[in-house]
């Protein structure tokens, strides 16, 4: 019965991801990576190019990117949110 039940709150923690567009709304121009990570979760990748540093997460459909420099966003982006 206990690994019944582990197994449906693992299901449902899995099913709820911090790709949300009210998660989005709270991000803003300026924030730490680390601000941007503790809302919605460690990036799935990131690349940096000549000191621009450039995040994904994605879940299904949903995407979020984000670019920093110096540690700060400077541009976000999301699509598939709901």
């Amino acid at each position: 019965m206990r690994l019944i039940a582990l197994f449906a709150s693992l299901l449902f923690l899995a099913a709820c991801s911090k790709l949300t567009l009210a998660n989005y709304d709270k991000l803003k121009v300026g924030m730490s990576f680390e601000e941007v990570s503790a809302i919605i979760g460690s990036p799935d990748k990131c690349d940096e190019t000549l000191g621009i540093k450039s995040c994904s997460w994605s879940q299904g459909e949903s995407l979020v990117t984000a670019n920093f420099v110096g540690n700060q966003a400077v541009l976000l982006n999301a699509s598939n949110l709901k």
